[in-house]
């Protein structure tokens, strides 16, 4: 993320502001930052007396106020860091007198974490005026295979279109999730190797055969007798493979399916862009598109929905989801 970078940039340059306000609903680049300022900004022997971690569970506005207006000892700047600052959300408006004028040596970091301060009020105004206010955005589940290749190639790592997406649909959009898998990898793969779909499977425990991209695939090319094998083994292993997650994944396929019918310009480039997929997948499209005819890709779409209601027992007299599930891809494939 380029605003990342230039935060990181900015502090590294001696460009430190007073304030760091790291808010959103990914809690990745939060840590990622609050992190390197606990690393970086204060050398090692100063640390002792000027850095400090707080977490909003323990302590009021007024607790963090006076911290930040300590002066450091035999250092040119002092570190306070909050951690869990959310806890504070009833009153961390109540931080604003301090925003307006911080203190120059001290650099406040607050980790608000899976919310956001209201835009049109006072603290994220002054905060935006005298330092830094960050906003760590979810990623869309389309944009996080192109996130884990772009973090793996930093470390001189390249992954299969395939591994990635058994990433994707195994630990879904939590990066910090996904991070840590990654750093498993990382110990026993060596720098500048491919990752593949068996290293996957063999160290993460992902299936590279029974997973949502392999049905999909499956379903997509008609091939029966495989899909209704994947089904199977979902069945027995029912909370590895939640059917909520597998109605989601069939759902989105069979949505961009019906929206490549649409598309004038079919060229791979253009199908990637507009789906928001790895040109590597155009050619799952391509196919699904010659098996199921726009007209019924939007039955499917109905028998996706109508799914979905079942699996939350809706007019299903709880069935078992692998019944559901076998039902359903019996009226998908006909």
């Amino acid at each position: 993320m380029d605003e990342v970078k230039q935060i990181v940039s900015d502090i590294k340059g001696g460009n430190i502001k007073p304030i760091y306000f790291l808010m959103g609903e990914e809690p990745y680049y939060i840590d990622k930052i609050s992190e390197f300022i606990d690393k970086n900004v204060l050398a090692e022997e100063e640390k002792g007396f000027n850095q400090m971690l707080l977490y909003g569970r323990d302590v009021t506005i007024d607790d963090i106020v006076a911290n930040a207006k300590r002066f450091p000892m035999m250092a040119e700047r002092q570190v306070v860091i909050v951690k869990e600052a959310q806890e504070l959300s009833r009153t961390i408006e109540k931080l604003s007198d301090y925003a307006e004028n911080p203190q120059p040596s001290t650099v406040l970091v607050v980790c608000y974490k899976y919310k956001k301060i209201d835009k049109r009020k006072k603290l994220y105004k002054i905060v935006a005026k005298n330092g830094v206010i960050f906003e760590s955005k979810k990623m869309y589940e389309n944009q996080v295979a192109d996130w884990i290749r772009r973090v793996l190639s930093g470390s001189k790592y390249n992954i299969e279109p395939k591994a990635a997406q058994m990433l994707v649909e195994f630990l879904g959009t939590d990066l910090s999730k996904i991070n840590n898998e990654l750093e498993k990898l990382k110990l026993i793969i060596p720098s500048g190797s491919q990752i593949t779909a068996d290293q996957i499977e063999d160290n993460i425990g992902i299936s590279k055969e029974f997973n949502n991209f392999e049905l999909r695939k499956a379903i997509g090319t008609r091939n029966k007798v495989k899909a209704f094998r994947i089904i199977n083994y979902f069945a027995q292993n029912p909370k590895d493979n939640p059917l909520v997650v597998t109605i989601s994944l069939l759902y989105s396929f069979f949505s961009q399916v019906l929206q490549y019918h649409g598309l004038p310009d079919k060229s791979q480039r253009n199908v990637a862009s507009v789906l928001k997929i790895n040109p590597y997948f155009v050619k799952d499209y391509t196919e699904a598109a010659h098996h199921y005819p726009m007209k019924r890709v939007s039955a499917i779409i109905a028998l996706l929905r109508d799914a979905d209601i079942k699996s939350k027992g809706v007019g299903a007299s709880n069935l078992p989801q692998g019944d559901i599930l076998k039902e359903l891809l019996v009226k998908i494939m006909g």
